[in-house]
């Protein structure tokens, strides 16, 4: 964990409430933008920390937003707008938060919990506030609850219809392409008496979900994200766990059921994605995470590339009575996993002494193969994010951007047409500049880091978490 450290800038207002929602034509643009970049830079994130006299109380709860910035003959035009799900309309019109969020929920009996929990169709939060994607022609929006939520990527309004169904009552945000269908690939839990973890196939142009293989689980781990081979799902079980009955009785925020267990190391389990086989024993020391950056095959074994912590403290780094009063966050490290398929060990190595988190690398050409350039960010002085990073895991260098009072989220590659090498291209990032109280789109070049451009909004963005690019 990093140290506490003398602060330089005020970040609060990152985790401030915006109220705001404009349409912006064209945003005044410092620098130039290449001329091949067209496309639309949609992310999501929260934007309200408070609905009535109740207060949200940590950062993945807030009620999300979407953003929109278009990039088109070298101009960027923005919108953001409330996602409009039915957790939102249900807080607009009763005047209270309505549904249970990661650490914030109402009261409510104990039937309704274990209905939430365990019923079909049950009232879970459809607050997208972590990440979007695209399935065939529809956009979606994503959270860790079966919920996901289409909407119109022009309009940003939603469309008011369950894009696809999820065989579980707990799912990731960052679900994985299938290069050769097209479809959806993500991982969910499914609890009951009989608890299992899940991985499935939603294709692009249906909603029916398919299960792919699945194993059993007494107490799930809390798991953000998951990696993907060109033959495994890979499920990095990091302890911790929450007991699926305790989950539905309790009457704690869903997060705070979870508890800390480095007696039971961090356990891989493979899972063939033709065949549905489970390969396990893979186990190692204790550490939590909540990104993976990369996984591919080798010879014999499955190499694994996750931002890591030491424990899961982190969770508790980011409540937001402790951000906005600028405590330290915890780091994360690059970590490289390999699994040995013959002898069912794990061999952990750092990668770079670069703190690393909300990765990023060149999807389109590396995921579920090598890769040699991670891009993301890391903290200053302050203890939050000031950084943008970029990693060459080949050597362990690094570089970084970074510009005093600002903050940047986590940097979207996008590669230009016909590139040759795997860092030829731009990242987008949204940044926060504190002193002048605005947001701005960053465009810099992915190999140096050099600052090309940025597209001042008119307001404060809150801090978010993930977001795409799609092209035009």
């Amino acid at each position: 964990m990093t140290p506490a450290t003398a602060h330089s800038t005020d970040y609060s207002l990152g985790f401030s409430s915006l109220g705001d929602e404009r349409a912006l034509e064209e945003l005044p643009l410092t620098g130039a933008i290449p001329d091949w970049l067209s496309g639309s830079m949609l992310r999501t994130g929260p934007a309200r920390f408070e609905v009535g006299e109740q207060r949200m109380r940590h950062w993945f709860d807030g009620q999300a937003m979407l953003h929109r910035f278009g990039v088109a003959g070298g101009r960027v035009s923005y919108a953001n707008r409330f996602l409009e799900g039915r957790a939102y309309r249900a807080a607009e019109a009763k005047g209270e938060i309505a549904y249970g969020e990661f650490a914030t929920d109402p009261c409510r009996s104990l039937f309704k919990r274990a209905q939430v929990l365990f019923a079909p169709g049950s009232a879970f939060t459809d607050n997208a506030n972590v990440n979007v994607t695209r399935l065939g022609e529809r956009f979606i929006a994503m959270t860790e609850t079966p919920m996901p939520v289409q909407f119109d990527a022009e309009t940003l309004a939603a469309a008011g219809v369950r894009p696809h169904e999820v065989p579980g009552q707990l799912t990731t945000a960052h679900p994985h392409a299938d290069r050769n269908s097209g479809g959806l690939l993500n991982y969910a839990a499914k609890l009951g008496r009989r608890s299992s973890y899940r991985f499935f196939e939603v294709p692009r142009d249906g909603r029916e979900a398919t299960v792919v293989g699945s194993a059993p689980v007494r107490e799930p781990a809390y798991m953000h994200s998951f990696g993907l081979s060109e033959r495994w799902f890979v499920l990095a079980e990091f302890p911790f766990v929450v007991d699926p009955l305790q989950l539905a009785l309790q009457r704690r925020p869903y997060i705070e059921n979870y508890r800390w267990k480095p007696e039971r190391g961090t356990r891989f389990t493979l899972v063939d994605r033709r065949s549905g086989e489970t390969v396990g024993g893979f186990e190692g020391e204790a550490c939590f995470g909540f990104h993976h950056v990369n996984a591919y095959d080798g010879d014999g074994e499955v190499v694994v590339d996750i931002c890591v912590f030491p424990d899961a403290g982190v969770v508790e780094d980011l409540y937001l009575d402790r951000l906005r009063v600028g405590k330290p966050v915890g780091s994360a490290e690059l970590v490289r996993f390999r699994l040995d398929l013959e002898r069912r060990t794990v061999e952990r190595r750092p990668l770079s002494e670069q703190g690393v988190e909300l990765p990023r690398i060149a999807y389109g050409r590396c995921n579920e193969r090598p890769h040699r350039y991670v891009w993301g960010v890391d903290q200053g002085e302050s203890g939050w994010i000031e950084k943008i990073v970029k990693v060459d895991i080949d050597d362990g260098s690094a570089r970084a951007w970074q510009r005093p009072g600002c903050s940047p989220s986590e940097p979207v590659f996008v590669a230009r047409p016909g590139a040759e090498a795997e860092d030829d291209g731009v990242l987008l990032s949204v940044v926060l500049d504190a002193e002048r109280e605005t947001s701005s789109l960053l465009v810099l070049d992915a190999a140096t880091l050099e600052e090309l451009a940025s597209a001042e909004a008119p307001h404060h963005i809150p801090f978010g978490f993930h977001g795409q690019f799609f092209r035009d």
